[in-house]
């Protein structure tokens, strides 16, 4: 029996996941998306077209690769319509040619949900944990109160009495909010969604999963996200609500931890993070406003400017270990092209300590990077396609990480598009 290997990100998201699945899908038979909503936005381009993925796996582009939406998936049936209309518009249609799947027990967001996200962010005025509005949140409290609804439920003859339940219940909430609301032409779009994700065959994920598995077929689980905003592990409360490490796998699409192969930690050359909560390394200067520009470092779903910053080794190390990592990605390194000089983070000052982890109390207390100086290249990257042309200041960058990481980084992308991607000896 083959196992399913995992790719994830290792800093707070944004990290290129949907691209490097894209580069990979070719070797698989199934790419499961196992967690998050569409409060994702992977982010592909090939052919001069740019596409992004806020629900469907990043594998459908491959016309011999199947997607399933795992039950750990929160699913906007409203957004999932449109993404698909979008595709199919540009000549791509996952639905009419079977390579798209769902699983029953992935949980719906209603229009409710999104109106009590914003609701509660008002209400928290600066304190605010920088959601992104998509009501997923509140759909993972109704999941873990069981009183969510699953697409499975979407065709039992009862399911406007659930929906109008739950709805019901979502209007009392609101209705301790100073928060003005009209569902009317939400809660239209959404059953139209609804009959129209119907067309969508629902499996039972667990069983969909290990059948492939036991047919001695390839599966890629895609992650969303990033492990630094892992509901149990993430600088929390400043996280996502759903469990984004390698745990979250198993949970998300229903497969045994011992069916977990190899784990690919995907990060950038340097570090960005969108919404509130602690950023040890961020650069609040021009240098983090050239990142920004450079790296066109703003949301892919909400087009928020990104924080950025230099990588964060205590902060990798961490995520490594959470997930098992057993090779990695580097990402973005064309963006670091400008710089005479770069830096990376190798412990903290905490507490009057010298620590490299992350500490319970980062959000409390802001630790002072501890940052190794770094030779730049200032050399375009962006059109090198074999290894040997790599210039010898970015191989020292990258065989420094691999010497503090212990994991060696296999894959390096040097530009937006699938084709600016190197294998790694």
């Amino acid at each position: 029996m083959t196992q399913v290997d995992v790719l994830l990100g290792l800093q707070w998201g944004d990290e290129g996941k949907g691209k490097i699945v894209d580069v990979l899908c070719p070797q698989y038979d199934l790419i499961a998306r196992f967690q998050g909503g569409p409060n994702a936005g992977h982010t592909l381009e090939f052919d001069g077209k740019k596409f992004v993925l806020n629900t469907i796996p990043s594998g459908i582009f491959n016309k011999d690769t199947m997607n399933l939406i795992g039950n750990g998936v929160v699913v906007d049936p409203i957004i999932l319509k449109r993404e698909l209309d979008n595709l199919k518009t540009a000549g791509h249609d996952p639905v009419a040619n079977g390579k798209l799947v769902i699983a029953r027990k992935a949980h719906l967001i209603l229009p409710t949900h999104q109106l009590l996200d914003a609701a509660n962010e008002q209400k928290m005025g600066k304190d605010k944990i920088g959601s992104t509005l998509k009501g997923i949140g509140p759909t993972y409290m109704d999941k873990t109160g069981r009183n969510g609804l699953r697409v499975g439920d979407t065709t039992l003859p009862d399911f406007k009495e659930r929906y109008n339940k739950l709805v019901t219940k979502h209007k009392e909430l609101l209705s301790h909010y100073n928060f003005e609301y009209d569902l009317t032409e939400k809660e239209a779009a959404f059953f139209e969604a609804i009959e129209f994700i119907k067309t969508i065959p629902h499996v039972d994920s667990e069983h969909f999963v290990n059948g492939y598995l036991k047919e001695g077929k390839k599966v890629l689980a895609e992650g969303a996200q990033g492990t630094l905003l892992d509901i149990d592990f993430g600088s929390y409360p400043f996280v996502t609500s759903s469990n984004t490490t390698t745990a979250g796998a198993c949970t998300g699409l229903g497969i045994a931890p011992n069916k977990i192969g190899s784990v690919i930690g995907i990060f950038k050359a340097y570090c960005t993070r969108v919404g509130s909560g602690p950023f040890p390394t961020e650069l609040e200067d021009e240098v983090g406003e050239n990142l920004r520009q450079v790296g066109h470092e703003f949301g892919a779903t909400t087009g928020r400017p990104r924080r950025c910053g230099w990588i964060d080794l205590p902060a990798l190390k961490y995520a490594i270990m959470l997930n098992g990592v057993t090779e990695m990605v580097m990402t973005k390194a064309d963006v670091l092209s400008g710089f005479d000089t770069i830096y990376a983070c190798t412990h903290y000052e905490h507490n009057g300590e010298t620590i490299d982890y992350m500490p319970y109390d980062i959000i409390t207390i802001k630790p002072n990077p501890v940052l190794k100086e770094i030779e730049g290249w200032k050399t375009d990257i962006t059109k090198i396609t074999e290894v040997d042309q790599i210039p010898a200041q970015l191989a020292s960058y990258i065989a420094f990480l691999e010497k503090e990481l212990e994991v060696p980084v296999r894959y390096l992308s040097v530009g937006p598009d699938r084709v600016q991607t190197l294998i790694l000896p």
